[in-house]
């Protein structure tokens, strides 16, 4: 199966999520999930084939899995970004920090751990498509009743939830969604310490396991973004054995 075709009917604007997988269920299961919430979806079971279709036919959006036969998700990811910037979130094994790191290095947007919450991997979806066109709004946001968060500032800080953008004195500070919804966490009480499994709360609203140290990765390479910008930026602080705090001061 190189490719499992998809009517793409109704609108002829509507979002298109590519999916790059072996397995044929996961395949099958989340095509039908996003379908469901308005998408038109292209699914390919190996990077090879995924690579010559994300070039010649750019979808909005692409989910790809690690571990394929012929091209894994790691050199589908550094080939495409020769070429493309087209957002991409990696589906990795659990616990495997190292795959996660360098998915990151190399350019995904974000990362979810094999077993995954259908709901979870929508709303990562949908949060990189506003923050890559937020004047756009997606099908399946339409009157779903859910208020526009207001942009939160806390001192040098400046972040948009609408758009999951963030600047620190002005420079633009690249997160992912769930490094953003950890932030975000954190800066909306400044000096109140969060523990680990509050800011999993934060970041993993479906009640699924999360480690402590996928929390302590998020940190780690929050401050590294930040430090990009700000050498001296040490807003987010550790209260060993408890859990982090923000402060603006």
């Amino acid at each position: 199966m190189d490719e499992m075709e998809t009517v793409e009917s109704g609108k002829r604007d509507q979002m298109v999520v590519a999916l790059v997988d072996d397995d044929r269920n996961i395949l099958t299961t989340v095509s039908i999930a996003l379908q469901a919430e308005g998408f038109v979806t292209r699914v390919y079971s190996d990077g090879e084939t995924a690579l010559k279709a994300l070039l010649e036919n750019p979808p909005d959006l692409a989910v790809f899995d690690i571990k394929m036969p012929k091209m894994d998700g790691m050199e589908l990811l550094r080939r495409l970004r020769e070429h493309s910037a087209l957002p991409v979130i990696f589906l990795t094994s659990k616990d495997d920090e190292q795959d996660e790191e360098a998915g990151l290095e190399l350019g995904a947007d974000d990362y979810i751990a094999k077993p995954f919450s259908l709901r979870l991997l929508l709303a990562r979806i949908k949060a990189i498509l506003r923050r890559a066109d937020p004047t756009r709004p997606l099908d399946s946001d339409v009157g779903d009743g859910e208020p526009s968060n207001p942009s939160l500032n806390r001192g040098r800080l400046h972040m948009d939830p609408a758009r999951h953008q963030v600047t620190w004195d002005g420079a633009p500070v690249s997160l992912t969604v769930t490094e953003f919804l950890i932030l975000e966490a954190l800066a909306a009480r400044p000096g109140v310490i969060k523990s680990r499994n509050q800011l999993m709360d934060a970041a993993y609203p479906d009640d699924i396991f999360v480690d402590d140290r996928t929390v302590d990765s998020h940190i780690k390479r929050m401050r590294r973004k930040f430090r990009q910008a700000d050498p001296e930026f040490g807003a987010i602080e550790t209260l060993y054995g408890a859990g982090y705090s923000f402060t603006d001061g």
